[in-house]
C-alpha cells in the first residue's frame, strides 16, 4: 500500500442502483464523506429499488474494458473497490486489467448472495471471483459469503467466522474483513483478519466493535462499507486506521438512516448526516443515535488481538 494522499482518486467498479442506495452510487457517496474523489465503471445496470431487484443488464465486456482504459490512460488511481460482477468473463476482464494497472489499493466486496439467500453467480463466476481473491488486498464478504468463499456452512457464531476468515487469508495471502452484521446481540463487531501476515508489524487480527443500530434501512450497508475502506486506507496508508474510521461513520451513517424516508422498503444509510449536522440543516438526532461526527474522530472502541 502506498500513501497517504489528502484526497485519493477512487475507481469504484460496480453495478447501478437508481434508487441511489447501493451500488456505484452508495459508492461514490462513501468515497466523498471518506474524503476521496470518486469515479466509476459500469459493470451491470440494474433495475432495483429498496424493495428489491427487478431485472439487470450487463453491457458486452468489450465497453466494460474500454471504461476501465479510459480511465486509467488518464487517472493516477489511488485505490479501487470492486463490486457486483455478475459472469465470469467480466471478472476475467477485470483481473487482467487489475494485473496491468496495478493501483495501490484494492478493495473486493464480492457479491455472491442475494437476500433472500440465492446464489448470484453460476459456478464458472464463482471459481473466477474466488480466482480474484489472491489479486486484491482486501475482501470483504458478508457471513453467507464468506461460507462461500471457504466452501463451508454459515458460521453461526463469532469465534466461527473469525476461523472463516482466518483460513480464507491464510490460503489467499489477502487481508478478509470479517462482519458481524449478520449475527445477534447488542453488539456488531467487525475484524481485519491477516492471517497470512500480508502487513508487516500488524496484528494477526484486529478487531473493532459498535453498539448494533437497530433500522431497517440498511440496504447499501457493504457497498459503502467496502468503498469508504478503501478511500480511507488509500487516505492513511493503514488498514486498521481505515477500519476504526470507517466503523465510526458507517455506525453514525445506520443511525440517522431512518430520517431520510427513502422508500418502502430497506431504505440507504445516511451518507451525509455528519456534513448536514454540520452545516445545521440535519434533522434533530434520533433517542439514544451516538453524536454525529466526520471521519477522522474515532469513536468505535478498537482492539488488537490475539
Amino acid at each position: 500500500m502506498t500513501g497517504p494522499r489528502d484526497i485519493p482518486r477512487v475507481l469504484s467498479i460496480a453495478g447501478t442502483d437508481p434508487t441511489g442506495g447501493a451500488g456505484i452510487q452508495a459508492d461514490l457517496k462513501s468515497i466523498a464523506a471518506t474524503g476521496g474523489y470518486g469515479m466509476a465503471v459500469v459493470t451491470a445496470l440494474v433495475a432495483q429499488n429498496t424493495r428489491g431487484v427487478r431485472s439487470v443488464h450487463i453491457p458486452p465486456v468489450s465497453f466494460l474494458l474500454e471504461q476501465l482504459d479510459a480511465v486509467s490512460d488518464d487517472v493516477s488511481i489511488d485505490a479501487v473497490k470492486i463490486g457486483m460482477l455478475g459472469q465470469a468473463d467480466l471478472i476475467e476482464a477485470v483481473a487482467a486489467w487489475l494485473a496491468r494497472v496495478a493501483p495501490p489499493v484494492i478493495v473486493l466486496d464480492p457479491v455472491m448472495i442475494a437476500t433472500s439467500g440465492d446464489r448470484l453467480l453460476d459456478a464458472s463466476a464463482e471459481a473466477a471471483l474466488r480466482a480474484l481473491v489472491p489479486l486484491v488486498h482486501l475482501v470483504t464478504p458478508n457471513l453467507p459469503e464468506l461460507a462461500v468463499l471457504v466452501n463451508e456452512a454459515e458460521a453461526a457464531d463469532w469465534a466461527h467466522a473469525l476461523d472463516q476468515g482466518e483460513r480464507l487469508s491464510r490460503a489467499t495471502g489477502t487481508l478478509v474483513l470479517v462482519k458481524g452484521g449478520h449475527l445477534a446481540g447488542p453488539a456488531c463487531p467487525d475484524a481485519l483478519v491477516d492471517a497470512a501476515g500480508t502487513v508487516p508489524g500488524q496484528a494477526r487480527i484486529v478487531q473493532v466493535s459498535a453498539p448494533r443500530i437497530h433500522t431497517a434501512n440498511t440496504h447499501g450497508t457493504g457497498c459503502s462499507m467496502s468503498s469508504a475502506l478503501a478511500t480511507l486506507a488509500a487516505r492513511h496508508g493503514d488498514w486498521p486506521r481505515a477500519l476504526t474510521e470507517t466503523k465510526a461513520w458507517l455506525s453514525d451513517s445506520l443511525a440517522f438512516a431512518d430520517q431520510l424516508e427513502v422508500g418502502g422498503g430497506h431504505g440507504p444509510i445516511n451518507h451525509f448526516h455528519w456534513l448536514w449536522a454540520a452545516a445545521g440543516t440535519h434533522p434533530a438526532a434520533p433517542p439514544g443515535a451516538p453524536p454525529a461526527s466526520p471521519p477522522g474522530v474515532l469513536s468505535p472502541s478498537a482492539s488488537a488481538g490475539p
